[in-house]
C-alpha cells in the first residue's frame, strides 16, 4: 500500500493537481490491495431515492448508455425487494406452521422440496401461480414504461396505500420509505440463503439454523 500510495503523496502539495490526486490516490490504493468494492460517488446518486447513501461499487446507476437507466435499476430493486420480503415470510410461515389449505402434499419443511411435492401432487396450481405472475408483470411493466416515458410516476409506485401512510406526515412516509428498501435489501440476501441453503441441505430455513446451532455450540 505505501509503495503504491508514496507517489502520490508527493503531489498533494501541488494545489492545481490536488483533487484529482487524491481521487486517483483512492482508486489506485484500492486496487493494490486488491479491494475494488470502494465507495465512490455517481453523479446521479443525490441521496434524493430513499436508502440511497451513495454506494454503487459497480457503477450501475451510470449505464444509460446501454438502455437502463436509473429509473430502470430502481424498479427492478423494489420489485425484488418486496418479492423477497414476501417470499421469506412465505416460508417461514409454512414451515412453522405448516402448508395452506389444499397445499397438504407439501409436507417437507424444506421449501424447495415442498414446491416439487405441489408439483407432482397439483401442477395446476404451479400453472395458476405462472399465469398470475405474467399478468402482474405486464402490468407492472406498462406502468414503469409509462412512468418512465413521462416522469409522472415515480419507480415502484403502484398508487396502493391502503393504510394512507402517504396522506400523513411526509417525514415519516419518507422514513417508512427507507425502511422498506433496507428491509427489502436483507430479504434479497435472506431469500437468497434460504434457497441455497433449502438445496443444499433439504432443510428448513429454521430447522438448517437449530442444526448450525447445535452443531457448533460449545
Amino acid at each position: 500500500v505505501m509503495l503504491a500510495s508514496t507517489p502520490h503523496i508527493l503531489c498533494l502539495f501541488s494545489d492545481s493537481q490536488n483533487a484529482s490526486c487524491v481521487d486517483r490516490w483512492r482508486i489506485e490504493t484500492s486496487a493494490c490491495i486488491g479491494f475494488s468494492l470502494i465507495w465512490r460517488t455517481q453523479t446521479q446518486l443525490d441521496g434524493s431515492m430513499a436508502g440511497d447513501v451513495g454506494f454503487d461499487p459497480l457503477g450501475l446507476s451510470e449505464i444509460d448508455e446501454v438502455g437502463i437507466d436509473l429509473y430502470w435499476m430502481r424498479e427492478a430493486e423494489l420489485k425484488h425487494a418486496r418479492v423477497a420480503m414476501l417470499a421469506v415470510a412465505g416460508i417461514l410461515q409454512v414451515e412453522i406452521f405448516g402448508p395452506a389449505p389444499g397445499c397438504e402434499a407439501a409436507t417437507a419443511k424444506c421449501q424447495m422440496d415442498a414446491f416439487w411435492q405441489l408439483w407432482n401432487s397439483h401442477p395446476q396450481y404451479v400453472a395458476f401461480a405462472l399465469i398470475m405472475i405474467t399478468i402482474t408483470e405486464m402490468i407492472s411493466g406498462i406502468a414503469a414504461t409509462t412512468g418512465r416515458e413521462t416522469g409522472d410516476r415515480a419507480p415502484g409506485d403502484f398508487g396502493l396505500d391502503p393504510l394512507g401512510f402517504g396522506k400523513g406526515d411526509p417525514a415519516k412516509f419518507e422514513r417508512l420509505k427507507a425502511q422498506e428498501v433496507a428491509n427489502g435489501r436483507l430479504a434479497m440476501w435472506a431469500a437468497a440463503g434460504l434457497l441455497m441453503q433449502g438445496c443444499t441441505t433439504h432443510q428448513g430455513g429454521i430447522e438448517n439454523l437449530m442444526q448450525s446451532l447445535s452443531d457448533n455450540a460449545f
